[in-house]
Formats: structure tokens, C-alpha cells, sequence
């Protein structure tokens, strides 16, 4: 399929093109502007889907190189450079197909300034698929760094009554790290004397500023995922944030940390990968044990779902350092896996909380007996979160043990015991709130899922069951990609 012009700069910013005719409708004040809002943000947002979908139909699987390129000279120092991989691809694919769920979702449950609401989520979407498009450093820094004001402001105006506290903890948890990706980032420029990505990872970094560099970035990418022990801003965040919000910040912003360990630590940085992986895999693997552990005591559905995705990143950053194709295969798996399970499950929680007002565990129970078909839309995530074979979940984390086990031997079985501690807390939750007897009275009316939301559950157990048969639909796209870099790796460090 011959490759079609700006394609990329499209699918970036045709939400923001909606943002703005939300914006126009409002200042045009007539008629309803909220409905006005959501249907221009559903609208976008699917148009935004069906450009990436082309984008992805006209991707060339047997390459590794970046396609659909566009290059323009921006200001001095630095470029207009776009193009995506064989990663970075499918991410603009999750992204564009998790935001018109999160709008649906958001159709009757957001009653107060919609219009804000709608242009946050859309100008969100821009800046993070430039982050997977982005091919300049500072053009990447700049849609990075700009994902955290549309999310802090999800969180501070949308949240629940601690939102403020979370959004701060949030913003300036994440920016801290930032700031020392940042003095990294202007230290390689001036050495290479580009700022182009690609010529970046084909440059030779000098052996004794690698790892001060490789730590500047891992510094940012490790909030970003989070990483254990810079993770506590992350269940704060769930929390307090509305269901949507939760959507985005587990099945995408998560995202943005792996990615940039995938664009700069392990490519730019092979002696420092190799030189940190053993530290990788102890943090790695504590995050596996220990937040699992944390998931299991927890008394708030979303606080727990919430631990549950700092044990899934575990198995994504021990995945991407082991620097083996099974391993980082795996890793992106396993992202794009979590994407949809993981955001799936926030949305089941958001089914109840609309009906019963509380996250509670204690106060529900017997919810089979009311809500039959929200109990198996619940039942499929919650063994896909635990990895059941013939899921998307258990494709992730068997490659990356696989991978893993090939480096670190003590590091895979620490990752194996993960899995069965992840199957004791889901299950636990699972038993506590679907069976049992009816001992809240006001669960004695409550109703089963809606036509909405079906329509909102139907392509995410869709994609979690088909990759989960079908794991070549990921991992064709991604094969070329992850055997250029790996292959990259090994060669540098002399493997």
C-alpha cells in the first residue's frame, strides 16, 4: 500500500481539530453546547481511530525502519520529525482505540463542564500519540511533558474529594524526573550534534557518560511507569481520578515510560543497560512480590487495581533489560495487553460505583444474583488480569519470563511466584464482591449493565480474547522493530 502523505501529523492532531470546534460551538452558544461537546469528541475521536487503523493497513511489517516520515525544519536545534516503528505503531492504535471508549463512558456520568472535560481528553490524545510519533528529541520532550497538564486537570476538576492532593503528587512527581531527561537530552545533542532520534541510536555515546545519562532517562521513564518505589503517587491517582481518567492513565500514560525505555535507554545506552539490568531486575521483581502483596490488603476496588498495574509494569521493565527478542517482544505485549485489560477492569469498578456510589469491597457482595452478565464481563478480565491462557494477559507475561529466565534465572521465578499472588488477590476480590450473601440493602435493586455500556465492554473483551488466540497480530507487526534493536544491543555490549 503506497504510504499517504501527513498521515501521521493527521492522526496526531485531528483531535485537537475537534478540541477546537468544541471550543467554536461554545462561543457560538447556541443550542445544547454539552451534548454538542460529546458528539464532536465521539466523532474525533473515531475519526482519529479509523486515520490510525489506515495508518496501521499501510504499514510495512518486514521493515524495521521508521515509515510514514515527515521532516521539516522547525527552529535551530531542532526538527518537525515524525515517523513510527513497529512499536510505536500499535501504541498510536491502543491510544485511538481506548478514547472513544473513554468518552462513552463518560456520556451520562459527567454532568458538570463537559465542554472542559471533552477538550481535556482531546487534547490528551493529541499530545500522546506525538509522544509515540515524535521523532526529535526535543518535539518528544515537549508532547511527553505536555501529557501532564490535560491529566492533571482530569484529575483536579473531575476527581473525588482528595483530587486536588493527587493531582499535585501526580504532576510534580512525574515532572521532577523530567527535569533530569532534560539535561540529558541538551548534553546529547551538543555531543552528537542532532537531535534526531534515529541518529541518535546510531550514534556511539562515550562509555563514561553513559550511565549518567542512562540514569537521567530512567529517572523520568521509572515515575512514569511507576517503578517501585517511585510509585505511590500512582493508587492516589486512581482514586481520586473519574473512571475515564483511570482508563487513560493505566492503559496509555503507563505506556510512555516502557516506550522511552524501548527509544533511548536500551538503544542509546547498551553499556548502561547492561550495567543496570541486574538492578532492573531486583526493582522489577520486588514490584512484582511486594505490590501484589499491597494489592491483597486493600479495603478500595480501585486501589487495588491500581497495585495490581505496578505488578504488571514489573514484568514489562524486566522484560524490556533482559535485551533478548523474547523478552522485549513480551514487554510490548504485555503494555499493549495491560492497555486493554487493566482499563477494562477500571471500568467495570466504574459500573458499580455509578449504581452504589462507594469502591468499598466490604459493602458489596452477591452481585451474580443481580447483575449476571456484569459478573461474567468481570469474571474474563479478572482472569485475563491474572493471565489465563487463551487471554491477551498470559502471552505478556509468559514471553517475558521466558526472556527473563534466559538472563536471570532467580528473576523469573521471583516474576512466576508474582503470578500466583496475583491470582490470590483478583480471585479474592472477585468472590468478595460477586458472591456471598446480599447484605447491603440498597444492592437489592441494583441493575445490570446497560446497552452503553455493553457497547463499552464489547471491543475491549473482543481484543482481550482475539490477541490473546491471535498473539501473531501484534507480534508480526512488532518482530522487525524488536530484532533491530536487540540484535543492536547484543552487538554493543558484545553479547
Amino acid at each position: 500500500m503506497p504510504q499517504i502523505p501527513f498521515i501521521l501529523s493527521v492522526v496526531t492532531f485531528l483531535p485537537l481539530v475537534g478540541a477546537g470546534l468544541i471550543l467554536l460551538a461554545r462561543l457560538m452558544g447556541r443550542g445544547d453546547a454539552a451534548g454538542a461537546a460529546r458528539w464532536i469528541a465521539l466523532v474525533t475521536t473515531l475519526a482519529t481511530l479509523a486515520v490510525s487503523a489506515v495508518l496501521v493497513a499501510g504499514f510495512d511489517v518486514s521493515s524495521a525502519a521508521y515509515q510514514f516520515v515527515e521532516r521539516y525544519a522547525w527552529f535551530t536545534g531542532a526538527e518537525y520529525h515524525m515517523g513510527v516503528d513497529g512499536i510505536s505503531i500499535l501504541f498510536v492504535l491502543l491510544t485511538a482505540f481506548l478514547m472513544p471508549i473513554c468518552i462513552i463512558a463518560s456520556w451520562t456520568t459527567i454532568r458538570e463542564r463537559v465542554v472542559d472535560y471533552m477538550i481535556a481528553f482531546l487534547v490528551l490524545e493529541t499530545l500522546v500519540i506525538g509522544v509515540f510519533t515524535a521523532l526529535d528529541l526535543f518535539l518528544f520532550y515537549i508532547f511527553f511533558e505536555g501529557t501532564l497538564v490535560p491529566m492533571f486537570i482530569i484529575i483536579g476538576v473531575w476527581g473525588g474529594a482528595n483530587r486536588i492532593y493527587a493531582a499535585y503528587k501526580f504532576f510534580l512527581y512525574t515532572l521532577l524526573g523530567s527535569v533530569l531527561m532534560l539535561l540529558a537530552m541538551l548534553w546529547m545533542a551538543a555531543e552528537a550534534g542532532t537531535t534526531s532520534i534515529p541518529a541518535l541510536k546510531a550514534f556511539d555515546f562515550p562509555a563514561y557518560a553513559q550511565p549518567m545519562l542512562w540514569l537521567a532517562f530512567f529517572a523520568s521513564f521509572a515515575v512514569k511507569m511507576p517503578m517501585w518505589p517511585v510509585h505511590t503517587w500512582l493508587p492516589d491517582a486512581h482514586v481520586q481520578a473519574p473512571t475515564a481518567g483511570s482508563v487513560i492513565l493505566a492503559g496509555i500514560l503507563l505506556k510512555l515510560g516502557g516506550y522511552g525505555f524501548l527509544l533511548f535507554n536500551l538503544p542509546m545506552f547498551p553499556l548502561a543497560s547492561e550495567m543496570f539490568a541486574p538492578l532492573v531486575f531486583a526493582l522489577s521483581a520486588i514490584a512484582i512480590v511486594y505490590t501484589s502483596l499491597v494489592a491483597f490488603r486493600q479495603t478500595d476496588m480501585k486501589k487495588l487495581i491500581a497495585y495490581s498495574s505496578v505488578a504488571h509494569m514489573g514484568f514489562v521493565t524486566m522484560g524490556i533489560f533482559a535485551g533478548n527478542d523474547q523478552g522485549v517482544q513480551g514487554a510490548v505485549f504485555q503494555m499493549l495487553s495491560h492497555g486493554l485489560i487493566s482499563g477494562a477492569l477500571f471500568l467495570c469498578v466504574g459500573v458499580v460505583y455509578d449504581r452504589m456510589h462507594t469502591r468499598e469491597i466490604a459493602l458489596y457482595g452477591g452481585l451474580t444474583a443481580r447483575m449476571p452478565w456484569f459478573a461474567a464481563i468481570f469474571m474474563l478480565f479478572t482472569m485475563a488480569n491474572v493471565g489465563l491462557p487463551g487471554t491477551s494477559g498470559f502471552i505478556g507475561e509468559i514471553l517475558t519470563m521466558t526472556g527473563v529466565y534466559q538472563v536471570s534465572t532467580w528473576t523469573a521465578l521471583f516474576a512466576a511466584s508474582g503470578v500466583i499472588f496475583s491470582a490470590v488477590y483478583a480471585l479474592t476480590l472477585y468472590r468478595n464482591v460477586m458472591f456471598g450473601e446480599i447484605t447491603n440493602p440498597a444492592m437489592k435493586t441494583i441493575t445490570d449493565v446497560d446497552r452503553r455500556e455493553l457497547l463499552i465492554f464489547a471491543p475491549l473483551i473482543l481484543g482481550t480474547i482475539w490477541l490473546g488466540v491471535q498473539p501473531g497480530l501484534v507480534l508480526d507487526y512488532t518482530a522487525a522493530s524488536v530484532e533491530a534493536l536487540t540484535s543492536a544491543y547484543q552487538l554493543a555490549i558484545g553479547g
